[in-house]
């Protein structure tokens, strides 16, 4: 197979994974007619540009400045996951009484998951979390002002940063596109990096919240540092192992 032809496939294989959120090695190899062993090299030459993240039999699209998936999207993949790992952030709360809710799936999760029998106030950039708790009782939202950005319905820019700048929070309950030891906690789209790095030095605590798959992961801007968590929740598909080399950078790692 000549490069051009190995580079052609490997465009294909990651406009699928990024169409679909997955790719199987079987089905690649069926697709693209050729031999099992030459999509898995195909795969590892991807994984080493950062495009996509080897599995067990398959991969998955790395999230990066020219790629991202939306909301929609994301509310279909390992939802009882993040369902699990959302539960367990929400009871992180303490006496916090006030709280930033970042965008994303699974902070909406952990939003809806929120005490409704105390006084909180909750500021966030999100839309539908601004929604999601607008008629809940004993909640105060803040919804911060600024560029409605599509795909993920959250305002960005100048004016959310500088209107975070104001408030000096309990906890706030942070994801991201990618999480990994030497990098830190990234995410696409530098806008997006400074309302977390913002929402983060307003807040007393920070938890980061996400399931296994962001985990090794890498974006394009990086927002924070594992040591500026107090703690990473996500679910037992991390390997304790790995959960344990985080723990050493500070965090308390619950798995769930």
């Amino acid at each position: 197979m000549d490069a051009r032809t190995a580079e052609e496939r490997q465009r294909e294989i990651v406009r699928t994974a990024r169409t679909a959120g997955a790719v199987d090695v079987n089905t690649l190899a069926t697709q693209l007619g050729v031999a099992k062993e030459t999509v898995r090299r195909d795969l590892r030459a991807l994984e080493d540009h950062g495009l996509v993240r080897r599995t067990h039999g398959g991969a998955y699209p790395v999230e990066s400045a020219g790629f991202e998936t939306t909301l929609a999207f994301r509310a279909t993949s390992h939802v009882p996951e993040k369902r699990r790992v959302a539960a367990a952030a929400a009871e992180l709360l303490g006496d916090a009484e006030t709280v930033f809710v970042d965008e994303g799936f699974t902070p909406q999760l952990i939003a809806e998951a929120l005490p409704r029998d105390r006084p909180l106030t909750v500021v966030t950039a999100s839309l539908p979390v601004a929604g999601a708790l607008a008629e809940a009782e004993n909640t105060s939202v803040l919804l911060l002002g600024g560029r409605v950005r599509p795909g993920t319905l959250a305002t960005v820019d100048h004016w959310t940063t500088k209107m975070l700048a104001g408030f000096v929070l309990d906890l706030a309950f942070i994801g991201a596109n990618g999480i990994s030891r030497e990098h830190g906690l990234t995410t696409p789209d530098p806008a997006v990096s400074e309302v977390k790095a913002q929402a983060i030095r307003a807040a007393r605590r920070t938890v980061f919240a996400g399931v296994h798959t962001k985990f090794g992961a890498v974006s394009f801007c990086r927002f924070a540092e594992i040591g500026s968590l107090e703690a990473i929740v996500t679910s037992t598909l991390l390997p304790s192992s790995e959960a344990h080399r985080y723990s050493l950078l500070g965090p308390q790692v619950i798995r769930v």
